[in-house]
């Protein structure tokens, strides 16, 4: 790293803002990787079937899906912390409320108010780099951030699965984390993005030209297909393939799904550093391929130590695939309409997320649970092609992350 890379990256890991914006992603995981290990604990507690607990998921989605948009409006029209504030409280309080849950249907109640509260949030923290960096140094904190997302999804599974052994219920306690970063975000976050010279039809107005351009459209097919594996293939199949067919408790169901995260943080920590030297577009393009290959090797496992060379690949994949299409989207939408814009990618990877364990559930339903894993591969297979055809380098401009003009 050269010494002017050395010093920027020092003054940014010295920005109080920056840790704010930790907080509010590592809240944004919070949401399902903290309790996916309990899925089986929960199903068997609530005697609910294999093919309904992904309806952890989906409701906990599906309110993002919806709202999205409308919060991603409000915080470009009145500025971000009038968004972030009640919805991180509005996460702690659902998201706790579930562990008193009777039944399987009121749990799906409050998680489906905990994921209101969670709608803005992966959104937000994106907008805030946005607003708050540019140039290397956005790639940088995209990078940073990207790995303090990827320790959150690896520690959060070995705690989730730790506390079920407990009670399927404590998992649901690590919500009440939200409230003080929510008080952080009041008190201590510099105040950005309230673009009172634009109403919400010109902001919207901007958001819909933009999302039409051929340069993001390839970019939100790539995003909605990574959560459709990463929510559907790994973390609820893979999960449950270690349940059935490996006969591993939620401990460590939740050690091995660590793994790969921790793989990623240390992939997306070096997105500052691989961008001087590759092209955002050719870290997608290699990631999308080894999603592919990961998902046809899954099926093939009979041993669960071969499970290191999937599980630490898929984590390298997640690390610079998911932090690059992030930084050409942030890069791309003006600062008046970026919290807008990026809810909008915010609803495409909800939408992914959500249909994800759906459309996977009915696959195990329908077929087998290897067929599962096929259906992911099917998925990786379009990312390829998405990557190859419709991603052109010499659309994008490495150095400000920025996209050029429609050729």
């Amino acid at each position: 790293m050269s010494s002017s890379s050395a010093s920027e990256s020092k003054s940014l890991l010295q920005d109080v803002n920056l840790y704010i914006i930790f907080g509010i992603t590592l809240t944004a995981v919070m949401g399902v990787s903290s309790i996916a290990p309990a899925f089986p604990s929960i199903a068997d507690s609530l005697d609910v079937s294999t093919e309904r607990i992904g309806l952890l998921i989906t409701f906990f989605t599906i309110p993002g899906i919806i709202i999205t948009p409308i919060l991603g409006l409000l915080a470009d029209r009145f500025g971000r912390k009038i968004v972030l504030v009640p919805s991180l409280l509005l996460f702690g309080a659902a998201g706790t409320a579930c562990a008193y849950a009777a039944s399987f249907e009121q749990m799906l109640f409050f998680r489906a108010l905990q994921g209101m509260g969670s709608a803005s949030l992966g959104a937000l923290n994106l907008t805030l780099i946005g607003d708050l960096y540019s140039g290397n140094q956005r790639a940088t904190a995209m990078g940073y951030n990207g790995s303090v997302l990827s320790i959150g999804t690896a520690f959060y599974p070995a705690v989730g699965g730790a506390l079920a052994i407990l009670g399927w219920f404590y998992p649901f306690y690590l919500s009440l984390l939200a409230i003080p970063v929510g008080i952080s975000v009041l008190f201590k976050l510099e105040k950005t993005g309230s673009s009172n010279s634009l109403n919400v039809s010109e902001i919207f107005s901007n958001v819909a030209s933009s999302l039409v351009s051929k340069k993001v459209i390839p970019l939100f097919a790539g995003i909605f297909l990574t959560f459709i594996m990463l929510y559907g293939g790994y973390i609820t199949f893979f999960t449950i393939l270690l349940d059935e067919r490996f006969e591993q408790n939620a401990f460590w169901i939740g050690l091995i799904l660590s793994g790969s995260s921790f793989m990623t943080a240390y992939a997306s920590s070096q997105l500052g550093k691989l961008t001087t030297r590759f092209s955002e577009v050719n870290l997608i393009r290699t990631a999308a391929i080894l999603y592919l290959v990961i998902f046809l090797i899954i099926p093939q496992v009979t041993n669960i130590w071969w499970f290191i060379i999937p599980v630490l690949i898929f984590g390298a994949a997640q690390g610079i695939n998911i932090p690059s299409i992030l930084n050409l989207l942030t890069g791309y939408a003006d600062k008046e309409y970026r919290a807008a814009f990026l809810s909008v990618n915010w609803v495409v990877m909800r939408t992914g997320q959500a249909l994800g364990p759906y459309l996977l559930g009915l696959v195990y339903a329908g077929i087998s649970l290897n067929a599962t894993f096929y259906a992911a591969a099917v998925a990786a297979g379009l990312f390829v092609i998405s990557s190859f055809f419709f991603m052109k380098r010499e659309w994008y401009v490495a150095a400000d992350v920025t996209m050029i003009e429609d050729l």
